[in-house]
């Protein structure tokens, strides 16, 4: 990740919210003209996603309820990074919890922004195979579907748009590339 000088410096910050997964501010800010204006952001720890491919070639994603959508999403496992966890741990823990397997290797695809428009959410993909059955007790508050699909049809199904969220389709498309399956 590379860091730039402070294009806009901040004047004042105001908390609006602070919760579990997500604080809220209101940063007054300099912009380069000399004028100032409010920046509403979202700060939010870093996370991972994962691609987890079985030795079928089919990638193991998970279909759950997202409230902000009000619909039933198709995505790549994915979570927050605890504290003191790097992402690998987090993406070896997320494995279990989430599909019920481990992995012999992890490799990383990237990381990128969110939504760095609003939020400082951070994500590192990783790329997930030689999958062993594993299984963490999932968050109480999950319900999780897994579906395997042939990764050989990731751009199928993100183009008939069965998989709508931005960190499922760059990981996704990363994973194809990187396994030659694109």
């Amino acid at each position: 990740m590379t860091m730039y000088p402070d294009n806009e410096p901040t004047i004042s910050s105001r908390s609006i919210y602070s919760g579990r997964i997500i604080d809220v501010r209101v940063d007054t800010v300099q912009l380069q003209n000399g004028r100032q204006s409010t920046r509403e952001i979202v700060d939010h720890a870093p996370s991972i996603c994962v691609v987890p491919v079985d030795s079928d070639g089919n990638v193991l994603l998970v279909r759950q309820y997202r409230k902000p959508t009000n619909d039933f999403l198709l995505e790549v496992p994915a979570g927050g990074i605890e504290s003191g966890e790097t992402p690998e741990e987090a993406t070896r823990r997320e494995l279990q919890e989430e599909i019920g397997h481990t992995a012999d290797n992890l490799v990383a695809l990237s990381a990128f922004w969110l939504a760095p428009g609003w939020c400082s959410e951070y994500m590192y993909a990783f790329l997930a195979t030689g999958l062993t059955a594993a299984n963490l007790d999932s968050d109480e508050d999950e319900f999780i579907e897994v579906v395997r699909v042939p990764l050989s049809d990731a751009a199928g199904v993100i183009g008939r748009g069965e998989i709508q969220d931005a960190k499922s389709v760059a990981a996704l498309l990363l994973a194809a590339r990187a396994l030659g399956a694109d």
